[in-house]
């Protein structure tokens, strides 16, 4: 499989990237930032440099947050599954 590459444009500047994911997505993550890094630029005045790594930090934050979630919910899944194959061996 060969990599795209995909030009898009965050914070007013092109920056190519390539990479094995669509073309579509890769303009979903790119508009995603641009708009994380509009709303927290308008919010903080921040410089660019700065901007950038608050908008990683938020964007970990959600990550971690989601894989958290995910791992919460599978062991909610988990112990339904247990409660569900002991009532039915009863």
């Amino acid at each position: 499989m060969e990599k795209i590459r995909t030009t898009v444009r965050i914070a007013g500047k092109d920056y190519t990237i390539a990479s094995y994911d669509s073309e579509e997505y890769v303009n979903r993550v790119a508009a995603w930032v641009n708009r994380r890094m509009d709303e927290l630029g308008a919010a903080t005045h921040l410089p660019a440099a700065q901007l950038a790594v608050l908008t990683a930090v938020n964007a970990a934050d959600d990550m971690m947050k989601s894989r958290d979630e995910i791992r919460r919910l599978q062991a909610e899944l988990d112990e339904l599954r247990q409660k569900l194959e002991a009532a039915g061996n009863e």
